[in-house]
């Protein structure tokens, strides 16, 4: 504790803190009085809860920038539970009641809460409490004040409601009030627009307060219809020495236990104060220059600590409030010594000079909150919620509606109602990612499981399952889910047990053995050349598996497999259904590009991939004693081996003089049997992209050349082709886009294959 303090007091950071404080009790006072006269509740209650947020829960929170008080958020609450509970000493047990929740929550680390709810809620919220806010004060702007304190309450038949204060408004206009309140909100609407305003260490509602002082006393000189009478005015009780300031204090009814309404109104303060604070807290800690993060569950203790006193000594409910919190954050706060300091200030405030207070005029205050109405309900945030589409406007909408036509509580519970039907809608329309995969040995349907797969999901795996044709193959694959609802786990037992028996079809399960030992894991397809699959295999078909899986690659849709469970099947031996001769390029890896597993090729890799002895050597292994049906020799675009092959060949370089790498000229020299002496240039006369161009016609008949003599150089693979037992094909892959073109020569096969004949180059 004495080290946390000496922190707080620190000679690095007391001169910013004590600034910061500063700029932020300007700004508090002002919308204390506001928030109060919004909320229909007793001025001086607002003042007692930004005293209690700045000096108690500022030394109690975690966080060193949020700074509570009064929140414009909760007047709609405020408003509606005190005409629902009849008294202010009623309403103030509640705010206990409420505090005694958040403190509760705050120990058992409910922290969390606030993302279970859906943003466009939140956001619908917050343009509610906005929309009610414009609409409250638009008639205090223009001086219609019959009742000072206000009232919120869109339930009470005995009151006014708002909508009909605004009409009454139109014919009820104080004229010196009304100037104060129109000349303060364009004050507002421009101070914001204006660059040096904006940057300027004085807050305009501080502004905003001292002009609309100024004026009224103007006025009150001039008189007639321009005098601002006491009703217009602030009126906060005054207390000459502190026990007079005691004296004004109020305290709540404990008699109102006995009254059900006190444990609604408990509970939704708790709720809408608890998760506005969390929220906020996270929006602050984003705009923090040292991006420290605050505890959550501490900052519900602080509140809940807060609430209690502010409601046992007559004060407003209170949270972290986002316009303080920013302004202590651009004016340079260092430590919550800021958010104390302010606190100190507005009790001072009120002890020394509470005379001041009551010349401030209603319309002034009334500008500041429609003004702050307009910040949270603004024409931005409704088109961005639009241009999100109907899953978010459409719950954010109708969450505003409610609150301003019903109240807070009740709106956000059709809010969620809503959001919770889109996500049930989206749900059970895609709850599930569904792939058909082509694997050597035919078609599989994979159903993907989510992270977290609810009895909602239940309807549409099931008609997905029943979809699956006789003979079909379906794999659920579970690897990626860390829970599972019983009733699907019964759904794919019986499914397993009675569909796939009755229909021939084929189930095959994955990663639901470790989680979910009920459930077997078993694969009953082969998605890896065995004997037996390499035996069914033709090098048509072959081509065609091959030409499928660059296609998955190119599109990024690559066969979801066990790699595992390949290496121990895989262990007992290999059976390629090809073997691939590319280059050793980086970019040609022939299991990638074709979207092939383990055991699938055998893969020779050499520099310009050429058909020199020891090559020809390992593709005569593959073909007579492995059993591979194609051999496919696969160039790329922009090789270097072959640019290398051009540069030197035009040049009349070896690659020694060129290199420095004494070995090279063996593989290069066969490379360059495919250069043409004609139309070759030295390296400085090529066009802009026609050496390009010219190494990749090379590249294509180097591929020529190289089919051609690996059945010159090798009798043994001549012979498999002569039989009809393998073919040779030729490819090009493109490293820009990823495709690979095959092509063929009258020498490749025994009889055409499904693949274009390659042109002359």
């Amino acid at each position: 504790m004495l080290s946390s303090a000496l922190r707080l007091f620190s000679p690095a950071t007391l001169p910013k803190d004590l600034t910061a404080g500063l700029v932020v009790f300007l700004v508090a006072l002002p919308l204390c009085l506001g928030v109060a006269l919004a909320s229909g509740a007793p001025l001086f209650s607002g003042i007692v809860t930004g005293i209690v947020g700045g000096l108690l829960v500022g030394m109690i929170s975690g966080s060193h920038t949020s700074v509570s008080g009064p929140a414009a958020g909760l007047t709609a609450i405020v408003a509606a539970q005190i005409g629902k509970l009849g008294t202010f000493d009623a309403f103030l047990l509640a705010v206990v009641l409420a505090g005694v929740i958040q403190l509760v929550l705050g120990i058992c680390r409910a922290g969390f809460i606030a993302a279970f709810f859906p943003s466009s809620v939140i956001k619908g919220l917050l343009a509610a409490i906005g929309t009610i806010l414009i609409l409250k004060q638009i008639p205090h702007v223009v001086g219609h004040d019959p009742d000072p304190v206000g009232d919120m309450s869109f339930d009470q038949p005995d009151k006014q409601n708002t909508f009909s204060e605004l009409w009454a408004s139109l014919f009820d206009i104080q004229t010196g009030a009304a100037v104060i309140g129109l000349l303060s909100i364009a004050l507002l609407f421009f101070w914001d627009r204006i660059k040096a305003l904006k940057k300027s260490p004085v807050p305009a509602p501080l502004v905003v307060v001292v002009v609309g002082v100024l004026i009224s006393l103007m006025f009150r000189k001039i008189g007639g219809d321009w005098a601002i009478g006491t009703s217009h005015l602030v009126q906060v009780p005054v207390a000459q020495t502190p026990a007079e300031f005691f004296g004004l204090l109020k305290f709540p009814n404990f008699g109102a236990f006995s009254n059900p309404a006190l444990y609604v109104a408990a509970i939704t303060i708790a709720i809408v104060a608890s998760l506005e604070t969390l929220l906020n807290l996270e929006a602050v800690d984003k705009i923090d220059p040292e991006q420290r993060v605050s505890p959550p569950n501490r900052e519900l203790v602080a509140q809940g600590v807060g609430n209690i006193v502010a409601g046992m000594i007559g004060g407003l409910p209170m949270t972290s409030v986002i316009v303080r919190s920013s302004v202590n954050i651009n004016a340079g706060v260092k430590t919550k010594l800021g958010a104390i300091w302010h606190g100190f200030l507005l009790l001072a405030c009120v002890l020394l000079v509470p005379g001041w207070l009551n010349e401030i005029p209603l319309s002034a205050l009334a500008a500041i909150l429609l003004m702050t109405g307009l910040k949270l309900a603004s024409p931005t945030l409704f088109r961005q919620m639009w241009s999100e589409g109907k899953n978010q406007f459409l719950p954010f909408i109708i969450t505003v509606v409610a609150i301003v036509l019903t109240d807070l509580l009740i709106g956000i519970l059709i809010g969620l109602a809503v959001s919770v039907g889109f996500i049930l809608h989206g749900n059970l329309r895609r709850p599930l990612k569904k792939f058909m995969e082509k694997h050597i040995t035919g078609d599989v349907l994979r159903i993907e499981l989510a992270n977290q797969v609810s009895f909602f999901s239940r309807a549409s795996l099931l008609e997905t399952l029943n979809s699956v044709p006789p003979g079909g193959h379906v794999l659920i694959d579970a690897r990626n889910t860390n829970y599972i609802d019983p009733d699907i786990l019964d759904l794919i037992q019986d499914f397993r047990n009675t569909t796939t028996k009755a229909h021939g079809v084929r189930l095959s399960l994955v990663g639901f053995k470790d989680k979910y030992p009920q459930v077997e894991d078993r694969i009953q397809f082969v998605d890896y050349s065995s004997r037996e699959v390499q035996s069914t295999l033709t090098p048509e078909r072959v081509i065609e598996i091959m030409k499928e899986g660059n296609e998955r690659f190119r599109n990024g849709h690559q066969l979801t497999r066990d790699i595992s469970r390949l290496v121990d099947a895989t262990s007992a031996g290999q059976f390629p259904m090809a073997v691939v001769l590319n280059c050793i390029d980086s970019r040609t890896p022939a299991e990638l590009v074709f979207d092939l597993g383990l055991g699938d090729i055998f893969s020779v890799r050499i520099a310009g991939n050429i058909a020199r002895d020891k090559v020809v050597g390992s593709l005569e292994y593959s073909c007579a004693v492995a059993g591979a049906k194609l051999i496919l020799v696969m160039g790329h675009t922009s090789c270097g081996a072959v640019n290398a092959a051009v540069d030197l060949f035009c040049s009349h370089r070896t690659t020694a003089e060129a290199t420095g790498c004494c070995n090279l000229d063996i593989l290069i020299s066969e490379i360059q049997q495919s250069v043409d002496p004609k139309t070759c240039k030295a390296p400085d006369q090529w066009l802009p992209g026609e050496k390009a161009a010219y190494a990749n016609e090379v590249s294509h008949r180097n591929i020529l050349r190289t089919m051609r003599m690996i059945r010159e150089r090798s009798s043994t693979i001549d012979k498999l082709v002569r039989t009809d037992k393998l073919a040779i094909v030729g490819a090009l892959y493109n490293i820009s886009t990823g495709e690979v073109s095959f092509f063929q020569t009258p020498e490749s096969s025994s009889h055409p294959l499904p693949i274009p004949m390659a042109t002359a180059v």
